[in-house]
């Protein structure tokens, strides 16, 4: 056994070696087993908490919050000329902004409670199209906009987010409703508690509607019970196509901002899990800082990775709403002391803007490597080529969308410096990931629980936390070491400028989730009829994404809690190019 095990640790030992580590070996094993014991909660974080900031570095400095600085108030007119009752019934206001909605409720031309009932309806309406509820919490809700309609009407005015509907992704605690974390078998999972986003966004003002879908156990877009067994579950759809999912894995928060059925909602990123979703369905989602937002009451998945952030109809709202649940609250320990604050009027041909450069030039169709196509028949070498072609001219059509934001920035009066991400092995530190998942969901895997979960296959959890269980504590130290000097090289390179620009997907999605630094992405068009068919059209096809009509995205990054430099640009670039006035064409009935 201990040769095996020696095998797949890739290190040599003698025989006699090995007859000396027995005793130890048996040691370790007893110790481990006698931990295992005491059912460790996905609530119990490690002692060792995740600083992002380089050693011999001096930490931003802390500031108190402070009301944001906004342009000026939106103009309603075009809402309210369509609005012809109380109960909003033509849903006029159903696309409007956080701002706009804000605006209309301290005109009392519309109420909470009347955003309430239509956004809920909406809700109800596509559901069964995009599959985007876990429960709704209707009860809850209906209380909280009565309170925040009677406070208005009172001059109590508890800010920006008073009144405004909301959806939360259902790894969020909320006492007195299911947390199922999209996840078969714990469908009915209760906590006597209300998770600290939770908390804030009720001081705020803000009235939670609906606990939105998200990938099982944070993983893509498919949740609860496999399609066909009868019980709830399903694939999250993309509402510009619902023949695709959504993405995940804040798959329903994504969704349903982008279809107009809710004013905001949260999401949660580990690896990409408010990019991918806001890119795939058009939204604009901002990714905060490791250690920006306090993850109490929040499922855990990577205790060192995993960060809290809102999906919104604009990066206005997005930095309104992160405002609201930035800071530190004595029990998330990884939380930076500082204030969000962003002057979002400020000069953006001030900013000291990069690009990745490398990521934006134009794509060349490289051959296939001989290895790869050696000993492949005609026949094949023939349909991996072709499919090779097809994959470069996705790549290709969706450049020209990435080159376009350059030439908009410098029509802004933006000067553009080119940059490069480190040459780092940064996607040899995901077993980081994978091995705290591991043991954030060790009872599941032991429990054998894990044969419920909808994804059974070899990239999916279950299979992927069993493979962690044989990842060397030594190498994941060794991984937690090398990501020490990761950060360094990121922070060396942050630096350099205010905001970096690059396409959503890539070298920076990896780098920046594992380094921390904060990302704000944006629609950036909607591909056209020419556009490239998706590899598949099968419908929920994991391959079935993009292809005319769907969105695409641009990500705007910044230094270590510096969001409010990416929004400042970002929120210029999304007025500048208008993209965030697209919404996709649902039916009137489903």
């Amino acid at each position: 056994m201990i040769e095996a095990a020696a095998v797949i640790a890739a290190v040599h030992v003698t025989d006699e070696q090995k007859k000396m580590m027995l005793d130890g070996l048996m040691g370790q094993r007893n110790n481990a087993l006698r931990v295992r014991e005491l059912h460790l909660a996905n609530s119990v974080a490690p002692v060792a908490m995740t600083n992002p900031i380089p050693a011999g570095t001096n930490p931003p400095p802390i500031e108190q919050a402070r009301p944001m600085r906004l342009g000026p108030a939106p103009s309603i007119a075009k809402f309210a000329a369509q609005t012809k009752d109380s109960d909003i019934a033509d849903e006029a206001w159903a696309f409007a902004t956080v701002r706009e909605l804000g605006v209309a409720l301290r005109q009392n031309t519309v109420t909470s409670v009347g955003l309430t009932k239509m956004y809920l309806a909406r809700l109800r309406r596509y559901d069964p199209l995009l599959k985007f509820v876990i429960t709704y919490t209707e009860d809850r809700a209906l209380k909280q906009a009565t309170q925040a309609d009677h406070e208005l009407a009172r001059g109590r005015d508890r800010g920006p987010l008073h009144g405004i509907p909301w959806g939360a992704k259902d790894l969020l605690a909320v006492k007195g409703y299911p947390t199922t974390w999209g996840a078969a078998g714990l469908e009915h999972q209760q906590f006597d508690y209300d998770a600290e986003v939770v908390k804030r966004l009720d001081a705020a003002g803000a009235v939670l509607i609906a606990k939105l879908t998200m990938g099982a156990l944070a993983q893509g877009d498919l949740w609860g019970y496999p399609a066909g067994s009868g019980k709830p579950g399903g694939r999250t759809r993309n509402p510009w196509n619902p023949h695709q999912g959504s993405s995940g894995s804040s798959a329903g928060s994504a969704s349903a901002t982008a279809a107009g059925c809710v004013g905001f909602a949260i999401g949660t990123e580990t690896l990409g899990s408010i990019s991918s979703p806001s890119t795939r369905c058009g939204a604009t989602g901002l990714r905060p800082s490791f250690g920006r937002v306090p993850r109490t009451g929040a499922m855990a998945l990577s205790w060192s990775m995993d960060k809290i952030g809102p999906i919104a109809r604009s990066v206005e709202d997005c930095a309104l709403v992160l405002h609201a649940i930035a800071g530190p609250n004595g029990q998330d320990l990884s939380v930076h002391s500082g204030a969000f604050n962003a002057d979002l009027t400020s000069d953006v041909r001030k900013l000291r803007v990069g690009y990745v450069k490398s990521a934006f030039d134009t794509p060349t169709l490289q051959p296939l490597p001989k290895d790869e196509v050696r000993t492949l028949s005609e026949a094949d070498r023939a349909k991996r080529e072709a499919e090779h072609k097809a994959q470069f001219e996705r790549r290709a059509y969706d450049a020209k969308y990435d080159a376009a934001t350059l030439d908009r920035l410098r029509g802004m009066g933006i000067t553009l410096t080119p940059c490069e991400m480190p040459d780092f092995h940064f996607s040899a530190l995901l077993s980081i990931l994978e091995t705290e998942a591991a043991a954030a969901f060790d009872e599941l895997t032991l429990s054998g629980r894990d044969a419920l979960l909808s994804g059974q296959k070899p990239f999916d959890w279950p299979n992927t936390f069993r493979t962690a269980r044989f990842t060397p504590a030594v190498d994941y130290i060794q991984a937690q070491r090398a990501r020490t000097l990761a950060m360094a090289q990121m922070h060396d390179l942050f630096m350099q400028f205010d905001v970096i620009v690059a396409p959503s997907g890539g070298t920076q999605l990896t780098a920046t989730n594992l380094c921390g630094q904060p990302a704000v992405i944006v629609p950036n068009g909607i591909r056209g009829d020419d556009a490239p068919p998706p590899p598949s059209t099968e419908d929920g096809s994991l391959i079935n994404v993009g292809g005319p009509g769907t969105p695409v995205s641009i990500t705007f990054l910044a230094p270590l809690y510096e969001e409010g430099k990416a929004c400042v640009l970002a929120n210029a670039y999304q007025r500048h190019a208008g993209f965030m006035q697209l919404h996709p064409k649902l039916p009137p009935e489903v």
